[in-house]
Order: C-alpha cells, then structure tokens, then sequence
C-alpha cells in the first residue's frame, strides 16, 4: 500500500528565491491554501524539505 501525503501552501510565494517559487510549482501548488495529494516518495520528501517553510504536510 503506497502511503499518500497531502501537502498545502500556507505561505506566499511572492518575494522567495526563484528556486523555491518552481519548487511549489512542481508539487502542484498554485494558489494559496490550496491542497494536492502526492505520493510518498524520496523525491517529493526533497522538495517538501526545500519548501518547508511555505507548506504543511499530513499523512494519510
């Protein structure tokens, strides 16, 4: 069973360094407080870490 994550954006993007604003992108995030639903895998667990900041994490 893969283990899924939902990830949210819960600070803006406006003013980060370019590298994080494509970050938030590719996890599928476009506006704030919206939420995706990603696989729990070592690739997105890097992008999470490099976006800490901006986004909360839950488990499912």
């Amino acid at each position: 069973m893969t283990n899924k994550l939902q990830i949210t954006l819960t600070r803006s993007v406006i003013g980060r360094p370019q590298d994080q604003k494509e970050t938030v992108k590719a996890l599928g995030l476009r506006k704030l407080n919206q939420t995706v639903e990603q696989q729990d895998n070592p690739a997105i667990r890097g992008m999470i870490n490099k976006v800490a900041h901006l986004v909360t994490v839950k488990e499912n």
